[in-house]
């Protein structure tokens, strides 16, 4: 499907791959993978939600983790033959609710005393996907 690349520095992260149950505690127990490179490049193979957080303490909690859910490519749509002298009514746009609100810290928030980012990494998370 997919493949996200986590980069960030190691020496200060890390990243867990994780169930929902454990995303929404920020539970660090027991990871489904951690990956401590600092230039992970993980394959998604299915569709659906893939949790990923830092597992360094507190780091989850200050909001470095993610939430990459993988859609269903469209199906390729059945092509009809309409002649130029038929037309069909204009279709109405759709109206899509905006994000909801989050209460992780913004970006700013998380700059170590060096500039780095970290985890918030996670949405540089080069997030690659590449629908077969």
């Amino acid at each position: 499907m997919g493949v996200s690349v986590f980069k960030y520095n190691a020496q200060f992260h890390n990243v867990m791959r994780v169930t929902h149950a454990m995303y929404k505690a920020c539970n660090t127990s027991a990871p489904l993978a951690t990956y401590t490179t600092g230039n992970d490049s993980i394959t998604i193979k299915t569709r659906g939600h893939h949790f990923f957080f830092c597992g360094v303490p507190g780091h989850c909690q200050a909001g470095q983790k993610v939430d990459i859910n993988v859609l269903q490519s469209n199906e390729m749509a059945p092509t009809s033959s309409v002649s130029s002298s038929e037309s069909s009514p204009p279709v109405p746009s759709a109206k899509v609710p905006g994000p909801a609100p989050s209460n992780a810290m913004p970006l700013k928030a998380l700059k170590s005393p060096s500039g780095n980012i970290g985890l918030a990494m996670a949405v540089l998370a080069t997030f690659l996907i590449n629908f077969s």
